[in-house]
């Protein structure tokens, strides 16, 4: 059984609807990374639909996801449990700190083939 932290998840009962509109969401993001030319975009929207995705599955397990420092990890984290996919936290975090290395040092590039690298990896966890 997964165990979550109150400092990273709340408890909360979502109805169907909910748990759908942040699975739609995730599945947007996926769409716009697939139909994007740009490799910024499809890595952005790629790691957006991850992100999303773990969200939509940890809001099935009756939890919110809180807004605090280190959450992304945590949602790999618990995506990864919850799916038994170790790939999941290990390909999250690649991502998270190449997203990261981007959004805050402005230093790094991501090739075309990285970036459909983590496409591919995404959309197999949507199926």
């Amino acid at each position: 059984m997964t165990n979550f932290e109150d400092k990273y998840f709340q408890k909360i009962n979502f109805a169907k609807e909910q748990i759908n509109d942040y699975f739609l969401s995730a599945k947007r993001d996926l769409e716009i990374a697939k139909e994007s030319k740009r490799t910024e975009v499809v890595f952005k929207f790629s790691y957006d639909a991850l992100i999303k995705l773990g969200i939509a599955i940890i809001a099935e397990k009756g939890r919110k996801v809180r807004s605090a420092q280190g959450h992304h990890i945590k949602i790999l984290e618990k995506m990864s449990e919850i799916l038994k996919n170790e790939d999941v936290e290990t390909v999250g975090n690649k991502m998270r700190q190449d997203r990261n290395h981007d959004l805050y040092d402005g230093e790094i590039t991501i090739s075309k083939k990285q970036t459909t690298e983590y496409l591919k990896f995404i959309e197999g966890l949507f199926k």
